[in-house]
């Protein structure tokens, strides 16, 4: 039986050798390291690196994100843009995610796992925030939940990880009303 609490150790040491030195230059000797376990502790769990943080990934996003409920449009896309905002600017995530990204431009099955686990989840959170919305009478049914993803979350990206900039005061408020004005101009 393996032993939960080294499987943690070794998830954590993950992340941080992911933030330290990328997945290219990440080994299993290192997360081992990081861990404070053998390399056959790793293998006992992952036959791979790429198994290892495919696992990771999927395991990280399927705690998904809390769906708001707010009451209002504004209240849920502007819920929505905190967590966003919080989860990018952690210092592991600002340097993992653009990692894993030009990983999966390499790799289409870290693509795959990327896609299915992070997209997804978000667009499923999306997809509550539009049904709420339609339910309320702020959007109409053929609202689509593919744009809230992209209105919230690719600002925030481009800001937050591409750009590296700060947020400035009031920042989060302006873009949740210019993404209501999107959504219910159309």
């Amino acid at each position: 039986m393996l032993r939960e609490d080294v499987t943690e150790a070794i998830r954590a040491a993950v992340f941080e050798e992911l933030a330290a030195v990328g997945f290219a230059r990440m080994s299993i000797e290192g997360i081992a390291r990081r861990a404070g376990v053998g390399k056959t502790a790793v293998y006992r769990r992952w036959k791979s690196k790429l198994s290892l943080v495919l696992d990771l990934v999927s395991a990280v996003a399927a705690q998904g994100l809390p769906a708001p409920a707010t009451g209002s449009l504004y209240g849920d896309v502007r819920a929505l843009l905190e967590v966003a905002a919080h989860a990018l600017r952690h210092p592991v995530a600002s340097q993992v995610i653009p990692d894993l990204l030009v990983e999966a431009a390499r790799n289409p099955e870290i693509a795959e796992t990327i896609r299915a686990a992070l997209l997804d989840g978000r667009q499923g959170v999306a997809a509550l925030v539009v049904r709420d919305a339609v339910g309320r009478g702020e959007l109409p049914e053929t609202a689509d939940p593919d744009r809230v993803t992209d209105l919230v979350l690719g600002p925030l990206y481009w800001r937050l990880v591409v750009v590296r900039g700060e947020l400035p005061p009031g920042y989060l408020d302006d873009l949740a009303a210019s993404v209501v004005a999107a959504l219910t101009r159309g």
